[in-house]
Protein backbone atom coordinates (compact mmCIF):
# COMPACT_ATOMS: atom_id res chain seq x y z
CA UNK A 1 0.00 0.00 0.00
CA UNK A 2 1.26 4.06 -0.65
CA UNK A 3 1.86 6.10 1.83
CA UNK A 4 0.17 9.35 2.02
CA UNK A 5 3.13 11.97 2.80
CA UNK A 6 1.56 14.44 5.82
CA UNK A 7 1.22 17.14 3.73
CA UNK A 8 -0.79 15.70 1.24
CA UNK A 9 -2.94 13.76 3.96
CA UNK A 10 -4.33 17.04 5.10
CA UNK A 11 -5.15 18.41 2.25
CA UNK A 12 -7.05 15.08 1.38
CA UNK A 13 -8.53 15.22 4.70
CA UNK A 14 -9.61 19.12 4.49
CA UNK A 15 -11.57 18.11 0.93
CA UNK A 16 -15.29 17.74 1.09
CA UNK A 17 -15.46 15.27 -1.74
CA UNK A 18 -13.86 13.88 -4.28
CA UNK A 19 -14.46 11.80 -7.45
CA UNK A 20 -14.74 8.41 -6.97
CA UNK A 21 -14.25 6.37 -10.45
CA UNK A 22 -15.24 2.18 -10.81
CA UNK A 23 -15.56 0.40 -14.77
CA UNK A 24 -18.99 -0.78 -15.51
CA UNK A 25 -19.57 -4.19 -17.08
CA UNK A 26 -18.84 -3.10 -20.29
CA UNK A 27 -15.62 -1.57 -19.20
CA UNK A 28 -16.75 2.42 -19.34
CA UNK A 29 -15.57 3.96 -16.48
CA UNK A 30 -17.73 5.86 -14.56
CA UNK A 31 -16.68 8.83 -12.05
CA UNK A 32 -19.43 10.27 -9.54
CA UNK A 33 -18.69 12.74 -6.65
CA UNK A 34 -18.66 10.98 -3.04
CA UNK A 35 -17.38 11.72 0.50
CA UNK A 36 -14.10 9.63 1.41
CA UNK A 37 -12.75 9.58 4.67
CA UNK A 38 -9.46 8.84 5.21
CA UNK A 39 -8.32 5.80 7.71
CA UNK A 40 -5.43 6.30 10.55
CA UNK A 41 -4.00 2.46 7.97
CA UNK A 42 -3.94 4.76 5.04
CA UNK A 43 -6.74 3.12 3.38
CA UNK A 44 -9.78 5.33 2.51
CA UNK A 45 -13.45 4.59 3.53
CA UNK A 46 -16.58 5.28 0.90
CA UNK A 47 -19.96 4.39 1.55
CA UNK A 48 -22.85 4.16 -0.34
CA UNK A 49 -26.46 4.08 0.24
CA UNK A 50 -28.35 0.96 -1.04
CA UNK A 51 -30.46 3.42 -3.49
CA UNK A 52 -26.61 4.07 -5.47
CA UNK A 53 -25.82 0.66 -5.31
CA UNK A 54 -23.87 -0.01 -8.87
CA UNK A 55 -20.70 1.68 -7.25
CA UNK A 56 -20.53 -0.86 -4.92
CA UNK A 57 -21.65 -3.80 -7.69
CA UNK A 58 -18.88 -2.45 -10.07
CA UNK A 59 -16.44 -2.65 -7.22
CA UNK A 60 -17.05 -6.50 -6.45
CA UNK A 61 -16.88 -7.05 -10.21
CA UNK A 62 -13.23 -5.21 -10.96
CA UNK A 63 -11.50 -3.70 -7.87
CA UNK A 64 -9.33 -1.33 -9.48
CA UNK A 65 -10.73 2.17 -8.95
CA UNK A 66 -9.23 5.51 -8.40
CA UNK A 67 -10.19 8.97 -6.43
CA UNK A 68 -9.20 12.32 -7.40
CA UNK A 69 -9.14 15.14 -4.81
CA UNK A 70 -9.75 18.60 -7.24
CA UNK A 71 -12.91 20.47 -5.96
CA UNK A 72 -11.88 22.21 -2.87
CA UNK A 73 -15.43 24.32 -2.13
CA UNK A 74 -15.37 24.49 1.36
CA UNK A 75 -12.45 22.77 2.04
CA UNK A 76 -10.71 26.12 3.25
CA UNK A 77 -7.91 25.81 1.35
CA UNK A 78 -6.33 28.48 -1.37
CA UNK A 79 -6.00 26.67 -4.59
CA UNK A 80 -4.92 23.45 -2.75
CA UNK A 81 -2.77 20.67 -5.37
CA UNK A 82 -5.07 18.17 -6.72
CA UNK A 83 -4.69 14.85 -5.47
CA UNK A 84 -4.90 11.63 -7.42
CA UNK A 85 -4.67 8.35 -5.44
CA UNK A 86 -5.38 5.13 -7.82
CA UNK A 87 -5.84 1.54 -6.26
CA UNK A 88 -8.05 -1.29 -5.43
CA UNK A 89 -11.46 -1.64 -3.77
CA UNK A 90 -13.27 -4.13 -1.57
CA UNK A 91 -16.74 -3.72 -0.49
CA UNK A 92 -18.27 -6.87 1.23
CA UNK A 93 -22.08 -7.96 1.28
CA UNK A 94 -22.67 -6.54 4.55
CA UNK A 95 -25.84 -3.92 4.60
CA UNK A 96 -24.62 -1.66 7.83
CA UNK A 97 -27.25 0.33 9.31
CA UNK A 98 -25.42 1.60 12.63
CA UNK A 99 -22.54 4.74 12.97
CA UNK A 100 -20.75 1.54 15.24
CA UNK A 101 -17.23 1.35 14.33
CA UNK A 102 -17.35 4.24 11.87
CA UNK A 103 -18.04 6.84 14.05
CA UNK A 104 -15.59 9.23 12.86
CA UNK A 105 -16.89 9.05 9.27
CA UNK A 106 -20.73 9.75 10.20
CA UNK A 107 -19.24 12.60 12.68
CA UNK A 108 -17.10 14.54 9.60
CA UNK A 109 -20.34 14.07 7.32
CA UNK A 110 -22.50 15.51 9.92
CA UNK A 111 -20.27 18.43 10.59
CA UNK A 112 -20.01 19.27 7.05
CA UNK A 113 -23.38 18.89 5.62
CA UNK A 114 -25.46 20.44 8.52
CA UNK A 115 -28.77 19.87 6.59
CA UNK A 116 -27.93 15.74 7.15
CA UNK A 117 -28.93 15.68 10.85
CA UNK A 118 -32.48 16.58 9.92
CA UNK A 119 -32.58 13.21 8.12
CA UNK A 120 -32.57 11.40 11.67
CA UNK A 121 -35.41 13.22 13.10
CA UNK A 122 -39.60 12.06 12.70
CA UNK A 123 -41.10 12.29 10.09
CA UNK A 124 -38.54 12.94 7.71
CA UNK A 125 -36.20 9.93 8.72
CA UNK A 126 -39.22 7.96 7.40
CA UNK A 127 -38.33 8.84 4.18
CA UNK A 128 -34.80 8.46 4.35
CA UNK A 129 -34.64 5.60 5.94
CA UNK A 130 -33.00 4.51 2.68
CA UNK A 131 -30.11 7.02 3.30
CA UNK A 132 -28.84 4.75 6.10
CA UNK A 133 -28.69 1.29 4.40
CA UNK A 134 -24.96 1.51 3.66
CA UNK A 135 -22.49 -0.69 1.69
CA UNK A 136 -18.79 -0.20 2.81
CA UNK A 137 -16.29 0.37 0.44
CA UNK A 138 -12.81 0.36 0.74
CA UNK A 139 -9.83 1.60 -1.13
CA UNK A 140 -6.51 0.86 -0.68
CA UNK A 141 -3.86 2.93 -2.28
CA UNK A 142 -0.97 1.64 -4.64
CA UNK A 143 -0.02 4.87 -5.72
CA UNK A 144 -0.60 8.53 -5.20
CA UNK A 145 0.36 11.90 -7.27
CA UNK A 146 -0.20 14.97 -6.85
CA UNK A 147 -1.21 17.61 -9.96
CA UNK A 148 -1.50 21.49 -10.01
CA UNK A 149 -4.67 22.82 -9.47
CA UNK A 150 -6.92 23.61 -12.62
CA UNK A 151 -8.07 27.09 -12.61
CA UNK A 152 -11.97 27.36 -13.30
CA UNK A 153 -12.00 30.93 -14.81
CA UNK A 154 -13.52 31.22 -18.25
CA UNK A 155 -12.69 30.63 -21.54
CA UNK A 156 -13.76 31.96 -24.86
CA UNK A 157 -14.82 28.55 -25.78
CA UNK A 158 -18.54 27.88 -25.16
CA UNK A 159 -20.90 25.06 -25.01
CA UNK A 160 -24.45 27.16 -25.49
CA UNK A 161 -23.38 27.20 -28.90
CA UNK A 162 -21.04 26.28 -32.01
CA UNK A 163 -20.55 22.56 -33.21
CA UNK A 164 -21.36 20.86 -30.57
CA UNK A 165 -24.49 22.68 -29.50
CA UNK A 166 -27.18 19.94 -29.91
CA UNK A 167 -25.09 17.17 -29.01
CA UNK A 168 -26.16 15.19 -25.18
CA UNK A 169 -24.23 16.55 -22.50
CA UNK A 170 -24.06 20.06 -24.77
CA UNK A 171 -26.42 21.91 -22.42
CA UNK A 172 -25.06 20.37 -19.00
CA UNK A 173 -21.03 21.15 -19.85
CA UNK A 174 -21.86 24.67 -20.83
CA UNK A 175 -23.13 25.23 -17.10
CA UNK A 176 -19.67 23.93 -15.44
CA UNK A 177 -16.00 25.74 -16.60
CA UNK A 178 -14.57 22.37 -16.11
CA UNK A 179 -15.04 18.36 -16.00
CA UNK A 180 -13.67 14.91 -14.71
CA UNK A 181 -12.60 12.78 -17.45
CA UNK A 182 -12.81 9.26 -16.76
CA UNK A 183 -10.82 7.15 -19.00
CA UNK A 184 -8.77 3.89 -19.34
CA UNK A 185 -5.10 3.52 -19.51
CA UNK A 186 -3.31 0.49 -21.96
CA UNK A 187 -4.42 -2.15 -19.09
CA UNK A 188 -7.39 -0.91 -18.33
CA UNK A 189 -7.38 0.57 -15.13
CA UNK A 190 -9.61 3.28 -14.34
CA UNK A 191 -8.06 7.20 -14.86
CA UNK A 192 -8.98 10.12 -13.62
CA UNK A 193 -8.56 13.98 -14.93
CA UNK A 194 -10.16 17.75 -14.34
CA UNK A 195 -9.91 19.41 -17.86
CA UNK A 196 -11.91 22.12 -19.51
CA UNK A 197 -14.42 21.12 -22.90
CA UNK A 198 -14.51 22.92 -25.80
CA UNK A 199 -16.83 22.27 -28.75
CA UNK A 200 -15.38 20.27 -31.38
CA UNK A 201 -17.19 18.78 -34.59
CA UNK A 202 -19.24 15.78 -32.72
CA UNK A 203 -18.04 16.05 -29.76
CA UNK A 204 -16.45 17.52 -26.53
CA UNK A 205 -12.65 18.49 -27.13
CA UNK A 206 -11.07 17.50 -23.91
CA UNK A 207 -7.18 17.79 -22.65
CA UNK A 208 -5.36 14.69 -20.79
CA UNK A 209 -2.58 17.09 -19.38
CA UNK A 210 -0.16 15.19 -17.36
CA UNK A 211 -2.35 12.15 -17.35
CA UNK A 212 -0.43 10.74 -20.63
CA UNK A 213 -1.02 7.05 -19.97
CA UNK A 214 -4.66 7.52 -21.40
CA UNK A 215 -5.79 5.55 -24.16
CA UNK A 216 -8.69 5.85 -26.79
CA UNK A 217 -11.85 3.77 -25.88
CA UNK A 218 -15.17 3.74 -23.73
CA UNK A 219 -15.25 7.14 -21.01
CA UNK A 220 -16.82 9.87 -19.05
CA UNK A 221 -17.14 13.22 -18.09
CA UNK A 222 -18.28 14.08 -14.68
CA UNK A 223 -19.55 17.66 -13.55
CA UNK A 224 -20.75 18.52 -10.44
CA UNK A 225 -20.93 21.04 -7.62
CA UNK A 226 -22.36 21.73 -3.67
CA UNK A 227 -21.62 24.70 -1.84
CA UNK A 228 -19.52 25.00 1.63
CA UNK A 229 -22.21 22.90 3.39
CA UNK A 230 -22.39 20.29 1.00
CA UNK A 231 -25.86 21.65 -0.38
CA UNK A 232 -26.88 22.53 -3.67
CA UNK A 233 -25.87 19.84 -5.21
CA UNK A 234 -25.99 18.99 -8.62
CA UNK A 235 -24.52 16.17 -10.84
CA UNK A 236 -24.39 14.80 -14.20
CA UNK A 237 -22.28 12.52 -16.77
CA UNK A 238 -21.99 12.09 -20.19
CA UNK A 239 -21.36 8.88 -21.42
CA UNK A 240 -19.33 8.06 -24.68
CA UNK A 241 -16.15 7.20 -26.67
CA UNK A 242 -12.97 9.24 -26.45
CA UNK A 243 -11.31 9.08 -29.30
CA UNK A 244 -8.17 10.54 -30.90
CA UNK A 245 -9.19 14.01 -33.45
CA UNK A 246 -7.27 14.51 -36.93
CA UNK A 247 -5.47 17.62 -35.11
CA UNK A 248 -3.53 15.26 -32.52
CA UNK A 249 -5.99 16.39 -29.84
CA UNK A 250 -8.63 14.13 -27.47
CA UNK A 251 -12.20 14.19 -27.67
CA UNK A 252 -15.17 12.43 -26.46
CA UNK A 253 -17.93 11.77 -28.37
CA UNK A 254 -21.22 11.88 -26.13
CA UNK A 255 -23.97 8.79 -26.72
CA UNK A 256 -26.31 9.79 -23.19
CA UNK A 257 -26.32 11.99 -20.14
CA UNK A 258 -27.11 10.37 -16.61
CA UNK A 259 -28.60 12.90 -14.53
CA UNK A 260 -29.25 11.38 -11.03
CA UNK A 261 -31.04 14.45 -8.99
CA UNK A 262 -32.19 16.49 -12.28
CA UNK A 263 -31.59 19.81 -12.21
CA UNK A 264 -32.56 20.77 -8.47
CA UNK A 265 -35.64 21.54 -9.16
CA UNK A 266 -38.66 20.82 -6.80
CA UNK A 267 -40.36 17.98 -9.29
CA UNK A 268 -37.03 16.56 -9.18
CA UNK A 269 -36.15 15.89 -5.84
CA UNK A 270 -39.57 14.49 -5.11
CA UNK A 271 -38.82 12.42 -8.05
CA UNK A 272 -35.68 11.43 -6.80
CA UNK A 273 -36.77 10.25 -3.23
CA UNK A 274 -39.30 8.39 -4.55
CA UNK A 275 -36.71 6.20 -7.11
CA UNK A 276 -34.05 6.07 -4.13
CA UNK A 277 -36.91 4.37 -2.31
CA UNK A 278 -38.06 1.84 -5.23
CA UNK A 279 -34.44 1.17 -6.11
CA UNK A 280 -33.15 0.28 -2.36
CA UNK A 281 -36.59 -1.74 -2.19
CA UNK A 282 -35.46 -3.43 -5.12
CA UNK A 283 -31.50 -4.08 -4.30
CA UNK A 284 -33.43 -6.22 -1.29
CA UNK A 285 -36.18 -8.29 -2.95
CA UNK A 286 -33.51 -9.30 -5.55
CA UNK A 287 -31.59 -10.60 -3.18
CA UNK A 288 -34.09 -12.41 -0.55
CA UNK A 289 -33.33 -9.73 2.18
CA UNK A 290 -35.52 -8.08 4.71
CA UNK A 291 -35.66 -4.55 5.36
CA UNK A 292 -32.67 -4.02 8.02
CA UNK A 293 -33.46 -1.75 10.94
CA UNK A 294 -31.88 1.60 11.12
CA UNK A 295 -29.69 2.26 14.42
CA UNK A 296 -31.62 5.43 15.35
CA UNK A 297 -30.20 6.11 18.14
CA UNK A 298 -26.69 5.74 17.02
CA UNK A 299 -27.08 8.34 14.08
CA UNK A 300 -29.18 10.68 16.17
CA UNK A 301 -26.54 10.81 19.12
CA UNK A 302 -24.04 11.82 16.39
CA UNK A 303 -25.50 14.39 14.96
CA UNK A 304 -26.91 15.91 18.13
CA UNK A 305 -23.43 16.40 19.25
CA UNK A 306 -22.52 17.74 15.67
CA UNK A 307 -24.99 20.53 16.62
CA UNK A 308 -23.62 21.01 19.73
CA UNK A 309 -19.98 21.37 18.36
CA UNK A 310 -21.16 24.26 15.82
CA UNK A 311 -20.88 21.12 13.24
CA UNK A 312 -18.42 22.22 10.69
CA UNK A 313 -14.36 21.27 10.75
Amino acid sequence: MTALEPAVSLAVDAYRTCEFVTLARDGTPLAWPTVARRREDGTFLITTSLAFAQKALNVRRDGRVALLFSDPTGSGLDTPEQVVVSGTAACPEEIVTSPRGEEAYWSALFDRQPDSRRYVDPPVRALMDWYYLRLLITVTPTDVRTRAPLSDAPTEDSHADGASADLPGAAVLADFRTAVLAARDASGAPRLVRTRTTPVPGGFGVDPGVERSIVPGPASLLVHRHDERLAGIRNALVRGELTRTPEGGWALLPERVIEPSGDGRPRDLVRTLLTCRRTAKSYLRRRNLERPRVDWPGFKALAAESAARGGRT
